[in-house]
């Protein structure tokens, strides 16, 4: 193994392999729990796809659980060395369900089946195309600026990749809710559920989850915020069973 990778717990039974260039970070998290509490459809019997996994940490978050999670889940990445950490981690943690694909999402003809996903995911860059200073290198800049990819190509490929009535479940940042949901929307992805998250009661929201619905109807439904902390600069209640989730392994 390289010597730059190591590995992190994320239960008694599965530890993923990370790097300086492919790791994961709140908002994945935030997500992947977001995503897992979608409504509509079975969870345990669905079909997922991952868009922009790196290191492959929003699946392997569902597959802690002995039972669950999805029955298969599609994990797409641009960048080799991104799918190479999340083999490492399927070689040393072996889970059938769970395919790495080394590919541009704009190119996914043929490696995912079309019209074959309940759900999918996507922690997408949140800088906007031509707009900033690019920042970072490699892997660094595609995590980061919509140098490979766009909010629109996300939403494109989803309908595509979607069953009638699949959900599309991504993050972002506040600035860029108008640009998510206006894409959505522009490909019949129905926007169905919003959270905004906060450090604390007293703070602006840093990020948003989003799900949308293929061919839904319009309801938007605003949940509660979700807070990181107290106000006593503690994790929150829900933040400790977000991470932990320690009932469900």
């Amino acid at each position: 193994m390289d010597k730059e990778w190591n590995w992190e717990i994320l239960s008694p039974s599965l530890s993923i392999c990370v790097s300086r260039q492919h790791k994961f970070g709140t908002d994945a998290v935030l997500l992947s729990d977001f995503a897992r509490r979608c409504c509509g459809f079975s969870f345990q019997k669905s079909s997922a796809c991952d868009l922009g996994t790196g290191c492959g940490i929003i699946p392997l978050l569902w597959y802690r659980h002995p039972t669950d999670h999805p029955v298969k889940t599609w994990c797409v990445d641009i960048q080799s060395q991104a799918i190479v950490q999340l083999n490492a981690t399927l070689a040393q943690y072996p889970i059938p369900g769970i395919q790495p694909i080394e590919s541009d999402l704009k190119d996914l003809k043929g490696k995912v089946p079309y019209q074959s996903c309940h759900l999918i995911t996507c922690n997408p860059p949140y800088k906007k195309q031509g707009e900033g200073i690019l920042s970072g290198q490699g892997p660094a800049q595609t995590a980061r600026h919509e140098t490979h990819c766009t909010i629109n190509d996300i939403a494109e490929i989803s309908r595509r990749l979607l069953k009638e009535g699949g959900r599309l479940c991504l993050c972002q940042r506040p600035e860029r809710l108008a640009d998510v949901l206006e894409a959505m929307r522009q490909n019949r992805i129905e926007p169905k559920r919003l959270r905004f998250v906060h450090k604390d009661a007293g703070s602006a929201p840093w990020l948003f989850l989003v799900e949308g619905r293929l061919g839904g109807k319009h309801f938007l439904q605003i949940e509660a915020p979700l807070f990181m902390e107290d106000g006593q600069g503690n994790p929150s209640q829900e933040i400790e069973q977000i991470y932990t989730q320690r009932k469900n392994l």
